[in-house]
């Protein structure tokens, strides 16, 4: 994981003022889910987290981290599947929901 991501967590989690659960951190190039990608994906190049919320807390979470200036933020909502917010620094502006 890239250290400037990390502190931007590290703000994040300080300002949420509750525990967060990662539920997907760095990917290797060879992972799964990175294999299938034409390029490595965010995860792989350590500036991206899924961090497992619903409810309130995530759009508290989103609110958050579109303040601290993260610029990739996805929203799962799939029914019966974990739920979770994506957060990366790539370099864009991107929000979306799965």
């Amino acid at each position: 994981m890239q250290p400037e991501f990390m502190a931007l967590l590290q703000q994040l989690r300080n300002r949420y003022g509750k525990p967060m659960i990662i539920s997907s951190g760095y990917r290797s190039p060879r992972h799964s889910i990175e294999a299938r990608k034409a390029q490595p994906g965010t995860h792989a190049q350590g500036i991206a987290c899924d961090v497992a919320v619903s409810g309130a807390d995530a759009q508290l979470l989103v609110k958050l981290a579109l303040d601290l200036g993260f610029t990739g933020i996805g929203v799962s909502q799939k029914t019966g599947a974990a739920r979770f917010i994506h957060l990366d620094t790539a370099p864009r502006r991107a929000i979306w929901s799965y």
